[in-house]
């Protein structure tokens, strides 16, 4: 199935994307496979895109490569505008600011030997502030994420997990940042701490001109926080466009079967929906052979 052609600008402005991803590949192993193939997809100023796919489709190489976390075979990745396919070290310094990323367990990346105040001033200290304005801002987006009074001089151990997620929240927001990849930020939460850390991640959008990359696997979490989505499998686009519409009236077979594989609170819903996807599967395999 053909992938629709790349939206290049956002659903929110007709200026140009904050973030564009023209025909990317990327190759583990000169001669490997393509983990990904030829993806292109466009973010606004103030947008949510969702990429959404199985394990292994593809989505967390794609978040790693706009990071500069992994090396990128052909395509481009423009931020605001400006080629960072392959920026140095130094430009990735100084992009660190505007670029940001929120991981699916922010335990692992939090030093349990070092408050909390420490992990977020630290971008902040790299780039020259003031220690003042530096924890007077590290304070300040602490609150902003609903933590308490105090969080600054505790350390990763206090806090719940739903908690450490709010940090990673706001160790991303503190430098001001114009676009945040979240991936699988909120997969390990339990459902309730999951619509918390969804609901905040929408109001910090709302008042800020912030863009996210959402990246996930369940369907209901990305119609909940995106304007529009990308479909991934095997490292290719299924298909995208507005949330909504993909929602409503997906085009693609593989897009089906990911809807029907979300869960819901309804176990008579539930049950349908484990049918229907069992059903796709079987048909899906039947056809590739």
């Amino acid at each position: 199935m053909s992938a629709p052609d790349t939206v290049s600008v956002g659903a929110q402005g007709t200026d140009a994307p904050l973030l564009e991803v023209r025909n990317l590949v990327v190759r583990y192993g000169r001669n490997g496979p393509a983990a990904v193939d030829d993806v292109s997809f466009a973010i606004a100023r103030g947008e949510t895109l969702g990429l959404v796919g199985e394990s292994g489709s593809g989505k967390t190489t794609i978040g790693r490569a706009i990071l500069g976390l992994q090396p990128v075979s052909d395509g481009q990745i423009l931020f605001e505008g400006r080629e960072i396919t392959r920026a140095s070290v130094a430009e990735r310094r100084a992009l660190q600011g505007d670029l940001r990323a929120v991981f699916q367990d922010p335990f692992s990346s939090l030093n349990p030997r070092r408050v909390i105040g420490d992990a977020l001033t630290e971008p902040l200290r790299v780039a020259g502030v003031a220690r003042e304005e530096r924890e007077r801002r590290a304070n300040e987006v602490l609150a902003s994420v609903g933590l308490p009074a105090g969080s600054y001089d505790r350390y990763p151990r206090q806090f719940s997990g739903g908690q450490r997620q709010r940090i990673a929240i706001a160790r991303a927001l503190v430098t001001d940042p114009r676009l945040v990849v979240c991936d699988e930020a909120v997969s390990a939460l339990d459902l309730s701490t999951q619509a918390q850390v969804l609901n905040l991640l929408a109001e910090l959008r709302a008042g800020a001109d912030l863009g996210y990359l959402f990246i996930a696997h369940d369907m209901a979490v990305v119609e909940f926080l995106a304007q529009r989505v990308v479909v991934l499998h095997r490292g290719k686009v299924m298909e995208q466009g507005a949330t909504v519409d993909v929602i409503r009236s997906p085009q693609s077979e593989y897009t089906r079967v990911l809807m029907a594989a979300s869960p819901v609170p309804d176990p008579d819903e539930q049950a349908r929906r484990r049918e229907v996807w069992q059903r796709l599967r079987a048909q899906a395999k039947a056809a590739a052979g």
